[in-house]
């Protein structure tokens, strides 16, 4: 017995169908990332950052070194963090 498999099809999809809808997610941003962007340069993002980014350097510079970044990139993500987290829920409710 032999089972032969078939698609129905009712015409072509239009190219331009396609094309609206690629542009239409394209268009479509996170508003979370928004806020992240604008949180990273307020006072208290903007010295975690460069404290964050010395210790990259200074890390970087070095060819044989234990220490790494973590705690640093802790305290910027976590002052990032904080200040999303209250502009967020403020236009949540």
């Amino acid at each position: 017995m032999v089972f032969e498999k078939k698609m129905i099809t009712y015409g072509e999809p239009d190219d331009d169908e396609e094309e609206e809808e690629e542009e239409e997610e394209e268009d479509m941003v996170d508003p979370l990332e928004t806020v992240r962007q604008k949180c990273e340069q307020s006072e208290h993002c903007v010295h975690a950052r460069q404290r964050l980014e010395a210790c990259e350097a200074r890390v970087g510079s070095r060819s044989n070194t234990e220490e790494d970044c973590t705690e640093e990139l802790f305290d910027f993500l976590h002052a990032r963090d904080h200040c999303v987290a209250h502009k967020v829920f403020n236009s949540v409710k």
